[in-house]
């Protein structure tokens, strides 16, 4: 297709993907329709063209009221939440699929109960937000189904490890307000599984019922995908929300069995002590980190996911 040259560029973020088409939001608050098209430029690289949360250049295709266009540049990622997708003609191989971008943090969203609280995929969120350097958000949904104090010391880990906590319950409101100030002026994402809440919070945060959300099945106590898209919606008190779909195979392709250990800060201290330099803090005899969790300066459970990830990463 060819545009004509005098059409004036306006810049704008993706906010939602529907099925080719992309809605974009311009400085003034305007939607916009928007395809891509042969001319769609990128300096991104083979993974997602057009992903929410990219700040893109469009141009004008129809009457300025009916706010139709195509983009025809994709600015260069700050960050972005990257997942893994099975070719379905050939399982072997895997496609990397990105679902948001630009995030300024990463909020983690696990439920106290129904589903119950998942420390290992807390931990996993927490390796791919050190390894790219993305500061994190760890929120509890759902406190209404627990005891706060128990509650407290299940996460205490997190919290002497300096990592924010924020406790919630879309369902009362508790925590909202507080929540609201931690997300201002930020674009965050939300990600975690499927059935933690994250569509019913994301309505509170911003005031009306925006999302769809489901019930748990009770058969297995998994969640219900609601969210199949990535959506970005502007939060009341100023900043931006993406939430995005229940991620069940998270992505950790930066992350390589030599640099796991420096995504749990924890070990560094002990690290010093191994008796051998290149250990793994697997197997290895004389591991300064396998004696510190002996000794409970390591949290165990931590060391158990370290392990866990660790033998995922030849797989990722």
């Amino acid at each position: 297709m060819s545009m004509s040259p005098e059409v004036m560029e306006i810049e704008g973020f993706v906010t939602e993907a529907r099925g080719g088409m992309y809605i974009v939001r311009d400085e003034a608050f305007n939607e916009w329709l928007c395809r891509t098209y042969r001319g769609t430029r990128t300096d991104n690289g083979p993974s997602s063209l057009v992903t929410v949360g990219d700040l893109v250049r469009i141009k004008a295709t129809s009457q300025e009221d009916e706010h139709e266009g195509v983009i025809v540049f994709v600015y260069p990622r700050q960050s972005a939440l990257v997942r893994k997708r099975d070719i379905r003609r050939n399982r072997s191989k895997e496609k990397i699929q990105v679902i948001a971008s630009n995030i300024d943090q990463l909020c983690v969203v696990v439920s106290a109960d129904d589903p119950p609280l998942n420390l290992r995929l807390i931990d996993r969120y927490l390796v791919f937000a050190g390894s790219e350097q993305m500061p994190v958000l760890i929120i509890i949904n759902k406190t209404d189904l627990a005891r706060q104090k128990e509650l407290e010391e299940e996460m205490r880990v997190y919290a002497d490890l300096g990592y924010p906590l924020c406790y919630v319950s879309a369902e009362s409101g508790e925590g909202i307000e507080a929540l609201l100030d931690l997300l201002s002026g930020k674009i965050s994402a939300f990600s975690g599984h499927s059935g933690v809440g994250k569509s019913t919070l994301i309505n509170r945060l911003i005031g009306e019922e925006r999302l769809k959300t489901a019930e748990i099945s009770a058969g297995n106590s998994r969640g219900v995908h609601t969210t199949t898209n990535a959506v970005m919606l502007s939060l009341p008190g100023g900043g931006y929300v993406i939430d995005t779909p229940g991620i069940r195979e998270f992505n950790l392709s930066g992350v390589t069995s030599e640099n796991l250990r420096f995504w749990f800060p924890e070990f560094l201290e002990s690290m010093g002590n191994c008796a051998y330099s290149s250990c793994s803090h697997t197997v290895e005899p004389g591991c300064g980190v396998a004696q510190a969790v002996e000794a409970g300066r390591i949290d165990a459970r931590r060391y158990e996911s370290y392990l866990a990830i660790f033998d995922t990463l030849d797989d990722e």
